[in-house]
């Protein structure tokens, strides 16, 4: 990529509206060749997005420098969507980024970001965004590969930061840079879902939930931890074991003693008795003790019995289908990590649970990454990265 600079000792958040401004940041307080990390946010951060810009300084180190975007993308809201209603919080946001340690944020206007009007010429998803998500918000995914493949051209990064929370998004960016032949220009970085103590998944609409709808709500979290519970215990059963050490950990799911981050906190916002991995110092996932087990670093859970999996996590759902206020499920699928097809019964390797459902004017997404036995001991993992 092109325009990497050295931060000088001295820094202060820049805000940024324009290409050129950016630019100029860049040639007024940094040095070539620096490693530049991208977060792309549509802004009401809050400490998910926080998680992904404390992970951007680590990788960009000291010397480099961290962009943080702020832009409400139009082309990915279709015409009865929250565009209009979605927060918009840049004061906020910029006291969040500059705790968290950016160096730039760049909230550009739609004019600064497609110049030439709304593109005639885009990203098309193809059939892997046609599925789930890109089923409910036709288009949506189009709109999102569009913007990002514009603000990794804009902001020429080495390292772009992403949450597992939008698993569909993650596989489809990932997909895009490997299909444009971009992955030898910039890395993709995967960051576990962030959550909140209740086990709530971090989201912007969070706020937009009312005590009682929030109740709710943990059903979707509460389905995912049971679904993958029910796993681990088919994947003990299937190999005989007594729960002995999994081949990427000590604990009896195949995970390793639990930590917390260098703050004493789990990095991901989980509390006492929620499960939620968080980032080590390294990027990989840190592993956390709780009430639903202690994930492998850079891995997800080992499990087995697909069907296991979906019973256990439909049936918390049909349960909360009868909560006041009910819980109204889009869907609930257990994917090939890869393409977002359903897997087999005898699948084998990384899958993604995802769970979609509305709780009153609110619609929620969540998921879990889960492996399925099959990997001979000692084969690596895809970890948080891939380049």
């Amino acid at each position: 990529m092109f325009g990497k600079r050295t931060a000088v000792k001295e820094r202060q958040v820049h805000l940024v509206r324009t290409r050129r401004e950016l630019e100029d940041v860049e040639d007024d307080h940094f040095e070539d060749n620096t490693r530049t990390v991208v977060v792309m946010t549509m802004g009401a951060l809050h400490e998910g997005h926080a998680t992904l810009i404390r992970e951007a300084r680590r990788r960009a180190g000291q010397a480099g420098m961290v962009v943080v975007t702020v832009f409400v993308n139009p082309l990915q809201f279709g015409p009865n969507e929250d565009f209009d209603r979605y927060p918009r919080t840049l004061d906020a946001d910029l006291e969040v980024c500059r705790v968290a340690g950016a160096d730039v944020v760049f909230a550009p206007t739609v004019d600064a970001v497609y110049p030439h009007g709304r593109p005639q010429i885009g990203i098309t998803a193809g059939p892997m965004g046609e599925r789930w998500e890109g089923a409910t918000r036709p288009g949506h995914f189009d709109g999102m590969l569009t913007v990002v493949h514009r603000l990794l051209s804009i902001t020429a990064a080495d390292h772009a930061m992403f949450g597992e929370k939008d698993a569909q998004q993650l596989a489809l960016i990932r997909r895009m840079v490997l299909d444009l032949e971009l992955d030898q220009d910039v890395e993709i970085v995967a960051v576990p879902t962030v959550r909140e103590e209740d086990g709530l998944a971090l989201s912007s609409r969070n706020r937009y939930l009312s005590a009682e709808e929030r109740g709710t709500a943990l059903a979707l979290s509460r389905a995912l931890f049971a679904a993958r519970d029910a796993g681990r215990r088919a994947a003990v059963g299937a190999d005989g074991s007594d729960g002995g050490p999994g081949p990427y950990g000590s604990g009896p799911d195949g995970s390793g003693p639990g930590s917390s981050t260098s703050d004493g906190s789990a990095s991901d916002g989980s509390g006492p008795g929620r499960s939620g991995p968080g980032r080590a110092e390294d990027g990989s996932e840190r592993a956390r003790a709780t009430g639903h087990g202690a994930e492998a670093p850079g891995a997800p859970a080992v499990v087995a019995g697909p069907e296991a999996v979906r019973a256990a996590g439909a049936a918390v759902l049909e349960e909360a289908a009868r909560f006041s206020p009910p819980l109204e499920l889009d869907y609930l699928a257990l994917l090939d990590a890869a393409d977002f097809t359903e897997v087999p019964p005898d699948f084998r390797g990384e899958a993604v649970l995802a769970v979609a459902a509305r709780v009153g004017t609110t619609r929620l997404i969540d998921n879990v990454r889960l492996w399925f036995e099959g990997t001979p001991v000692g084969r690596d993992r895809e970890s948080g990265s891939d380049r």
